[in-house]
Order: structure tokens, then sequence, then C-alpha cells
């Protein structure tokens, strides 16, 4: 018995003056599974008979004083200020966050949808896995035809009738289809084609193309339109001409350009030193294309175009590498963080 009140006497001098850590030391070195506490209350079996009833009472005593000291060290870490490597000062302003921005092919698209609505064109979508009629022969491209191979196409295996757009054309047929006179629209998509990536090709890019369908629509409506096009994108000064041209489904056909916006027209290596680059191509829709989606050619006229956005990107932004759009290098695409 003695003993063992040396031993309780000796551990509550140990915890009065505890230093060792904090309250989770604490409580695994005295009250823990195997702490000190559970310890010498095994001591309880070599105390004799008579004294069980006081040793007892004496290490109930000692587990509460242990117990008590235990809550005083949670107390006090509760209250007192944290280190001051951990301190926060409530009162500095917040962590700058990045600022992120949208895809430079994203700005130009939205702009040229933006400039096109001004217009009275609303925007018309479709799939981007179409079958050959409305990616071909409606478009006056039946099988075999030789214009089909200045596309060259991803076919499914499963099913050669289904293909991988090739333009956004496809999206034109499926709303002239429908049969409601007038159309303005421009179509907006991503298409695709087998072609060996390059600075300046990919096996995909992005298209606007632009459908206008009603009674009298002559060439100068399409010139216009193109023209108003062109300077709200690029500026009053830039300047435009149009070159005959070949497209199976517009007749008569041609290719827009402008005016070299890196050189001034002066002449270097994007535009060729010719001064000019293509930006689009164009023409009146062809009769047998109205025909084939039920559109009476002796009544109804058109004008159809078609760009690819990154071309417009890379003239806009001065970019001269097609493969840093599909790069995802932030340093590159934090330069547009301002052109939101």
């Amino acid at each position: 018995m003695e003993q063992l009140v040396n031993q309780i006497t000796a551990l509550k001098e140990e915890i009065t003056a505890w230093n060792g850590g904090d309250a989770e030391t604490f409580r695994i070195k005295y009250l823990g599974t195997k702490g000190l506490v559970k310890t010498i209350m095994g001591e309880m079996k070599n105390v004799a008979a008579e004294n069980k009833k006081e040793a007892g009472q004496l290490l109930n005593e000692f587990k509460l004083f242990t117990e008590a000291k235990f809550e005083d060290l949670k107390a006090a870490a509760h209250d007192s200020p944290p280190a001051t490597h951990d301190a926060i000062d409530l009162t500095l302003p917040g962590d700058n966050l990045p600022l992120g921005s949208r895809h430079p092919i994203s700005l130009v698209k939205n702009r040229i949808i933006s400039i096109f609505q001004r217009l009275g064109f609303a925007v018309a979508e479709g799939p981007e896995i179409e079958d050959d009629f409305h990616n071909f022969s409606a478009l006056n491209l039946p099988e075999n035809h030789p214009a089909r191979d200045m596309q060259d196409t991803f076919y499914i295996s499963q099913n050669p009738d289904w293909l991988l757009r090739t333009h956004t054309s496809s999206v034109q047929v499926r709303e002239m289809q429908k049969g409601k006179l007038p159309i303005r629209i421009i179509c907006p998509g991503r298409v695709y084609r087998n072609e060996t990536i390059s600075a300046r090709a990919h096996c995909f890019f992005h298209q606007v193309e632009g459908l206008y369908i009603a009674e009298n629509v002559s060439f100068a409506d399409l010139k216009q339109t193109l023209y108003f096009f062109v300077q709200e994108m690029f500026g009053a000064t830039v300047k435009v001409r149009f070159r005959p041209s070949y497209f199976p489904f517009t007749e008569p056909s041609a290719e827009m350009d402008i005016s070299c916006l890196i050189c001034g027209g002066s002449g270097c290596n994007v535009c060729k030193h010719t001064g000019w680059v293509e930006i689009l191509g164009c023409g009146m829709v062809h009769p047998n294309v109205l025909d084939n989606c039920g559109i009476d050619s002796n009544k109804y006229t058109g004008f159809a175009f078609g760009m690819g956005i990154e071309r417009i990107t890379m003239l806009k932004y001065q970019i001269k590498d097609l493969r840093l759009f599909s790069e995802n290098d932030l340093r590159f695409l934090k330069q547009f963080t301002s052109a939101v």
C-alpha cells in the first residue's frame, strides 16, 4: 500500500509540473490505453484485501486529478493565440486567384456570331457525325464526284455511309429540308479532315458557314454582307477582293481575300509575298442544292459562305502556328485574358 501511495504522489508531482508537449501528448502518456494511469490501476491486484477500499479511492482520485489536468491543457490550447507562423491577419486582402479566359477560338467565334446576328442571321447547329447525303450528295457531290477528293474524310468503319463531317454545310442542308423560308443562318462548329498536322493544317478545325435564301437574293447581297463582316472584324482600312473559284454547291463561286494584316499588304511569308490572304469561300447556292433540299430553285435564290475560325483568329491576333490552338499551353492561352 505504501509503495502505491508513493507512486501516485510522484506521478502527481510530475503531472503538476507537466511541460512535455501539447494536450494530446499528455493524453497518450497518462490516459491512453497504454498510459500510466491504466498501468497504476493494475497495481490494485497487489494490494492486501483490507486495504483495497482505501486503495480504490486513492486510485480513483488520481484518475480524476489526471483527467482534470488534461481538460486544463485542452482549454489552454484553445484559448491561446496561434503561433506566429500560423497567425491569420483578417485585415489583409485575400489571395489573388489566377484569372482565366476564353480560348481565342471561342473569342473569335463569338465575335463572328455577334456580327452576323446584327444582320439578322440566326445560329443553327447539327451533329458532328453525319451521313453521306447531308455531307456530300445533297450539296451536289454525288458518289464518285471528283470534287469529293478535295476533302480527305474520316469514315466510320462500322458503317461507311457515316462519317465525321468535313464542313458545317451539312447543317445548312438540314435547315433547308425543314422548308421554312426565308432562311438566314450561320452554322458554327467543329469539322474533321484527314490531313497531316502542320503549322497551317490540322485534322480538326472550326468553321462558321452562312446561308441566306429568299426571293431575289443576288451576288450583290453576298458582297455587301461580307464587306460588312470584314470591316467589323478587322477594321475599315482592310482591303477586300473577290477571285473566281469553283465549289460544287455554289455557282458562281468566289474566294475572298483581305489585305495582309501582318505586313500591311507589302508582302511577307504569311501572305506568300502577295499582300493578300484568303479568308473564306462563297457563292450563290447552286440550283441543284435547292432542288435536292425541296426548295423551288425557280422561285428562290440564295448565297452561302464558309470560313475557318482558326484562319480568322490567326489573322486577328497574328498567330503563325495553327498547332498552338490545341496544345493547351498556358503561356500561350493566358495572353488572351484581357481579350474577354
